[in-house]
């Protein structure tokens, strides 16, 4: 029987499937001196991608195929916007790079586009199987640009390492997924959630399985103990890619726990909220400790990274404890990927433009930036204090959701978690503060010539400006990207 297609709803995922061909082939023709049309390509491909999912949020109706197995809803609208903003401005930081080293345009292009095809396809996987698909897709890729500094031994180790594990993790996941197949019968997630709140979801080898799916899942979103090839990875890879992965990647993560832990497995949440909320304290107190010891400024948001994954985390910990506390959960967690989203790529880009004047990543190349580069030191003192949360920037209101959440749970447990939360993330303002220390009260770096402007390129300067804008506009108007986050969860 032929399936029943929606080539509207599936535009997103055709654009991207015709541009990332139309990358490959143009490439092959394109004269060396010239491959940025390349990259301007995969540019326009990302932006035009980004208008079906603007008319099927405008049409308001959810689609659903194969058997419910693939759905188009707010939720699938929303991540999708969020994968193909974050690949455009991966984009933009990536032009720098790519025509002052030996990138190969093509070949990176095509493997960025790949990996957000695969997002696009994971925000509305219901099956296991398209889920499992989809996470490969992104991943693959995903690996190969960790190692795209050819010649550089670190980045060649940070794409093994990396590589190595995420292979791992997926046998542990497909394992488990393989084991839940075996007592339901099925792949699809909304079967799954019918069975595991039957007598059966409480076989034993049910809990194995669910418990060996989230700890795969756990390795993709870099949770403690599973973290170790983030910050390796972080700081071997060019530091485009490295914010793709700390934040693309690891919303994609989060967005399949989402799905699965929200539509197939919420019968069960004595066997996932235990463990979320392991997960969740030990990922921000590692993370947020771990970071305080660091001297370079990409290795600390990478352990930064990690700790915002424990606060993503804890609205999962926290969603079984009651009906009101799994909707606020599902909403707090879309609202948190969004503005980490926005802030997170911000950093990054600050940290190229910076890079571009002293030439490295050190903590104390950051010294006297105010003094010849007020802007950058201003920009990217806005960054850090928002990934801090600080009012009025846009990361206290990813603090507040997450506390709202815990509120609406209201269990001793959620209380506990609300505390540690706190305490971490007072303990993060110290290394984001030092960062803008070094900036505006110590002296110029040794080696650093300040006199003159440190130049920014176009394409850099629009993707700090996009990045900039959305986190001063959130933190002044968070009601805008709050009433997304109600109008997309999955279980109301």
């Amino acid at each position: 029987m032929t399936p029943l297609l929606d080539y509207h709803a599936l535009a997103p995922e055709l654009v991207l499937t015709v541009g990332l061909c139309a990358v490959l082939v143009v490439d092959l023709f394109v004269a060396e001196d010239r491959k940025v049309i390349v990259t301007n390509l995969a540019g326009l491909t990302v932006l035009a991608s980004l208008v079906p999912v603007i008319t099927l949020a405008l049409d308001g109706a959810d689609r659903s195929m194969f058997g419910g197995a693939y759905a188009v809803d707010n939720f699938a609208l929303l991540l999708k916007a969020l994968f193909l903003v974050t690949g455009y401005i991966t984009l933009l930081m990536s032009v720098n790079y790519l025509e002052e080293g030996d990138y190969y345009e093509g070949e990176f292009s095509f493997l960025l586009l790949s990996s957000l095809l695969g997002m696009t396809v994971m925000a509305s996987a219901r099956d296991l199987l398209s889920i499992f698909v989809a996470l490969e897709l992104l991943s693959i890729p995903a690996y190969l640009l960790a190692g795209w500094r050819k010649r550089d031994l670190r980045s060649n180790e940070a794409s093994l390492k990396y590589y190595l594990l995420g292979v791992l993790a997926s046998g542990v996941m497909l394992y488990g997924m393989s084991l839940i197949f075996g007592v339901v019968g099925s792949t699809n997630l909304y079967e799954v959630g019918e069975v595991l709140n039957s007598s059966f979801g409480r076989l034993p080898l049910v809990t194995v399985g669910i418990f060996l799916v989230i700890v795969g899942f756990a390795f993709k979103v870099s949770a403690v103990p599973f973290h170790s090839w983030a910050p390796d990875t972080y700081q071997g890879a060019p530091t485009p890619i490295t914010a793709f992965l700390s934040v693309a990647s690891k919303a994609a993560g989060f967005v399949a726990l989402m799905q699965l832990v929200f539509i197939g497995f919420l019968g069960r949440d004595d066997v996932w909220a235990p463990l979320f909320w392991a997960l969740a304290a030990l990922t921000m107190t590692v993370g947020n400790l771990i970071a305080l010891r660091q001297t370079n400024v990409v290795r600390m948001l990478a352990y930064s990274s990690i700790a915002q994954a424990g606060y993503i985390l804890v609205p999962f910990a926290v969603a079984g404890d009651s009906r009101s506390a799994l909707a606020t959960a599902q909403s707090a967690s879309l609202t948190y990927l969004a503005i980490y989203a926005a802030m997170n790529l911000g950093a990054f880009a600050m940290v190229i433009a910076i890079a571009r004047r002293t030439g490295s990543g050190e903590l104390s190349s950051y010294g006297g930036l105010f003094r010849y580069s007020p802007a950058l030191a201003v920009i990217m003192s806005v960054f850090m204090f928002s990934l801090a949360g600080i009012p009025p920037l846009g990361g206290w209101f990813a603090k507040f959701v997450i506390f709202r959440a815990v509120i609406d749970a209201g269990t001793a447990s959620a209380v506990v978690l609300g505390v540690i939360a706190a305490v971490n993330s007072v303990v993060a303002l110290f290394y984001y503060a030092n960062v803008a220390r070094e900036m505006w009260f110590s002296p110029t770096a040794e080696g650093v010539d300040d006199r003159s402007r440190v130049r920014v390129p176009a394409a850099l300067s629009a993707a700090v400006g996009i990045t900039l804008v959305a986190t001063l506009a959130i933190g002044v108007y968070p009601n805008a990207i709050a009433r997304l986050g109600d109008m997309s969860v999955l279980v109301r």
